[in-house]
């Protein structure tokens, strides 16, 4: 039986790590970032940027082969906003409830509530090699937040392929089937398989 694939989780959200642990149980050995490498200062205009800028740092850190993501919301009447900018849409120090409060805000008098979530993975080999994936899923900002599940944004996304529920009214199995974030590590699974080690 071959070895499972080893990466080191370049995230320091820890919510994130444990959702992406749990996509990627028994298909990869996922190491957890080592705590005294410092922040990466995620400021590229893309989520592949920010996702490559995390990955590099933490291979170069650990000589290890390394996993980041970056995760936007696109919200159709907003013009995109706030896109890669998401985490910290109320401001630098914000909380997961700061930028959903400024987000319902900005859409209260909105008709249009179409939203999509899109994730960005990048693994990157201290040989330079990389893989470039990524999985959006599309979906509605509702007008109240809904559930007590999930973090981020999740009480207000309801996604279109769904039962009409919030990521956060959803287990965490359900929203790992339908996220953006589960479509991106299943493609991330399937590019690692036809990868030569």
């Amino acid at each position: 039986m071959s070895e499972l694939p080893r990466l080191v989780c370049a995230s320091a959200n820890t919510d994130k790590v444990i959702e992406i642990a749990s996509i990627l149980a028994g298909r990869v050995e996922l190491v957890r970032r080592p705590a005294d490498v410092p922040d990466v200062v995620e400021d590229a205009d893309s989520l592949e940027g920010n996702a490559r800028l995390k990955a590099v740092a933490i291979c170069d850190a650990t000589g290890l082969p390394a996993v980041a993501d970056d995760t936007g919301l696109e919200v159709a009447a907003l013009g995109g906003a706030p896109g890669v900018h998401a985490a910290r849409y109320a401001g630098e120090q914000c909380s997961y409830a700061d930028n959903r409060a400024k987000l319902l805000r900005e859409l209260a008098d909105r008709d249009d509530r179409r939203a999509a979530f899109r994730t960005c993975v990048v693994v990157h080999w201290p040989d330079g090699r990389e893989i470039v994936v990524d999985g959006v899923c599309a979906g509605t900002i509702t007008r109240h937040e809904r559930g007590d599940g999930g973090f981020g944004y999740d009480p207000v996304f309801a996604p279109d392929d769904g039962d009409g529920r919030t990521f956060a009214e959803m287990s965490r199995d359900e929203k790992d089937r339908l996220s953006h974030r589960g479509r991106a590590f299943r493609n991330l699974l399937a590019a690692l398989g036809s990868e030569s080690p």
